[in-house]
């Protein structure tokens, strides 16, 4: 595969995703892209640096080309000024990370996390976990002395992605203990039709069983050692929520996990609620893993927005080609101990100078439970 190939190989790919973009956008869309694949870093600098090597052009006028894709349009010149609406992106996004599973799967697993650049930034972040890695779709960025409810971000942020959800597919929504919300958990349940599992503390709110009249609190409810259990009944005695309450508390954890989800009992699979941690595999890609956002210079949380849908199509692509390659050099990723992306970035690099295609991209394993 040669340097052109590659090239119109990202070309073809975010042209046929995001054709609501405008011609200019795309350019500098697939140009940022493609130099953040090859360098392994987001710096603005050294990207316009390579490309103007490889394109032959000015550095000049190659950083200011990826500057206008993260500047507003009240920050560009001239009469014809068009800004990238990062919210736009959100559901074309999903669908291109949703065509990477395989027909039969019809499921999908997103998540809720928080994620913070030290005092600088706050982002609200909803990605796909997949293959040990979580792709952003969809995210808020603000500053990290903000004031103000997140309930409404969130909302926000699902209503862009309802749209890309195949019909009849199932789509589980995790969350962690301090993100729990009764408002986001019925919206979830009663509107979207998803199926919320999001955890909450021992120490918070009361519960009672569908044949109780007794309520009592959630630490009571397990005990070290028990086996997984499920229960259905109410949460939240002052507005009380119809739920399924999961249980569990292995011996070698100092309290016990508990998930509310909308669920009935025998529905409910517990492996699913394990791989919420994978979204910390993804922050650590864009961050030191990978793309080294902590390195960021920019202060504008909206052109950090426009930057996060650079890093999330180029963690997309090094992911699902990382996810499809069985073998490099007769070893397993999962023998090395290589995450998805790392592989397939490597991959990458081989297939750019070996001249070699690179294979079609689908995910391989992207959950192991059971549909």
């Amino acid at each position: 595969m040669s340097h052109h190939l590659s090239l119109d190989f990202v070309k073809a790919k975010i042209t046929s995703h995001f054709s609501h973009l405008t011609d200019s956008l795309l350019r500098s869309l697939v140009d940022y892209v493609y130099g953040m694949l090859i360098l392994q870093h987001c710096g603005q600098t050294q990207i316009a640096t390579l490309l103007g090597e490889l394109f032959d052009e000015p550095f000049h006028n190659v950083r200011q080309r990826l500057r206008e894709l993260t500047y507003g349009h009240e920050a560009k010149r001239g009469k014809h000024r068009s800004e990238l609406a990062v919210s736009t992106c959100f559901a074309p996004l999903l669908k291109w990370v949703l065509s990477a599973l395989s027909a039969q799967e019809k499921q999908v697993v997103l998540a809720l996390d928080a994620t913070y650049l030290g005092d600088r930034f706050v982002v609200l972040a909803v990605s796909v976990v997949v293959s040990q890695t979580a792709i952003p779709v969809a995210w808020h960025i603000q500053y990290g002395n903000t004031k103000g409810a997140w309930n409404p971000i969130w909302q926000r942020l699902l209503d862009h992605l309802q749209p890309a959800i195949p019909q009849g597919w199932t789509v589980y929504v995790l969350a962690d203990s301090g993100l729990l919300s009764k408002t986001v958990f019925m919206r979830l349940k009663t509107y979207y039709k998803w199926v919320p599992m999001m955890r909450v503390e021992a120490s918070h709110g009361l519960f009672r069983t569908q044949a109780s009249t007794q309520w009592r609190p959630l630490k009571q409810i397990a005990w070290r050692g028990m086996p997984p259990r499920c229960v259905r009944g109410y949460c939240f005695k002052g507005d009380p929520i119809a739920c399924t309450l999961i249980c569990q508390w292995d011996a070698a954890y100092d309290s016990p996990c508990l998930i509310l989800t909308s669920l009935a009992p025998a529905s409910v699979c517990h492996a699913v609620y394990t791989i919420r941690y994978w979204i910390e595999c993804g922050f650590k890609d864009f961050k030191r893993g990978l793309f080294h956002w902590e390195h960021t210079k920019m202060r504008c949380p909206k052109r950090v927005e426009r930057l996060w849908l650079v890093m999330s199509i180029a963690l997309l692509l090094l992911t699902t080609l990382g996810d499809t390659t069985p073998l490099l050099a007769n070893v397993t990723r999962q023998q090395i101990g290589l995450s998805a992306p790392v592989f397939g970035r490597i991959r990458w690099l081989v297939c750019l100078l070996k001249n070699q295609p690179l294979p079609r991209q689908l995910f391989l394993h992207p959950y192991r439970f059971p549909t």
